[in-house]
């Protein structure tokens, strides 16, 4: 099996993820996934997609990843990680669709408004 390259996002986070076959190794960045994520829910948020079909230690995985804050890069990185285990066997689709991992979130952050403290305060009402 050849090295897959599958890109994903989240925000202003892209991930982008060379998988092939090895013994479970993931690297982010040039370091381990457990030293990047130090939280245990951003490390699960990045091996969901391996957990759900069983391929914990089926692939290495080297990712690179730049913008965002570290919980959207973790998303990317689990977008990327479902579009490639898809690549590579149809049947994955099954079980990782019902889990709402192969949607990207659309969900960006709203520009702020000129002559606003925020994007969504309202003007200052007056009557006259």
């Amino acid at each position: 099996m050849e090295t897959v390259h599958k890109i994903g996002r989240r925000k202003t986070a892209v991930a982008r993820i060379y998988l092939s076959e090895g013994k479970g190794n993931i690297t982010v960045n040039k370091k381990d996934y457990k030293n990047y994520f130090t939280t245990p829910t951003l490390q699960y948020k990045v091996q969901q997609p391996l957990m759900l079909t069983e391929n914990l230690e089926a692939y290495d995985i080297k990712v690179n990843v730049f913008g965002g804050g570290v919980t959207g890069q973790a998303e990317a990185i689990r977008l990327a990680i479902t579009r490639a285990l898809v690549a590579i066997n149809e049947e994955h689709k099954a079980v990782l669709k019902p889990e709402g991992l192969l949607t990207r979130d659309p969900r960006m952050v709203e520009r702020k408004k000129f002559g606003q403290k925020k994007a969504r305060k309202k003007f200052q009402f007056s009557k006259r």
